[in-house]
């Protein structure tokens, strides 16, 4: 994936960059970028030692839903623009939050690079569902469904 355009996290205006899994101006966040790879929507992430959580070398739920929960907005709002024919970075990124997050951990996680892929299910005027998988050493790991809702601009600023 070399070459990448700007990842969907890069359009987010800076007054709504702290997101601790997305945002770029959280100097202890994930940073995490996602970008479309055909229908489907990207994201690898390296975590680092400290991201482990009861067992030595293997992640914690939390961290896992939390890259879920935060891919998967970026898909949602970049969805949107795809579905309205606008090309990023033309116009402010339409932003969503969580209103639901289920995951289902198959199998623990170890601590090493993971890729999240990301399907849109459904897109309303109001809501995107986003179906993810997290995968580590070619193995799905947990896989998450979301319903991200859209913000009014205004309630952004």
């Amino acid at each position: 994936m070399a070459d990448l355009p700007k990842a969907f996290q890069d359009y987010y205006p800076d007054d709504y960059s702290h997101c601790y899994g997305c945002g770029k101006l959280n100097a202890n966040g994930l940073h995490i970028k996602s970008h479309w790879d055909g229908d489907e929507s990207v994201c690898i992430f390296d975590p680092l030692p400290h991201h482990t959580g009861g067992f030595p070398d293997y992640l914690y739920g939390g961290l896992i839903a939390s890259l879920i929960d935060c891919h998967s907005a970026a898909t949602a709002s970049a969805a949107r623009c795809r579905q309205a024919g606008i090309e990023l970075g033309t116009q402010p990124l339409p932003r969503h939050v969580t209103a639901a997050l289920k995951v289902d951990y198959l199998k623990p996680t170890p601590v090493g690079q993971l890729t999240l892929r990301s399907r849109i299910r459904e897109i309303t005027a109001k809501k995107v569902v986003v179906e993810t998988s997290l995968s580590a050493g070619g193995t799905v790991r947990a896989r998450g469904e979301t319903v991200m809702v859209l913000i009014p601009e205004r309630a952004v600023r």
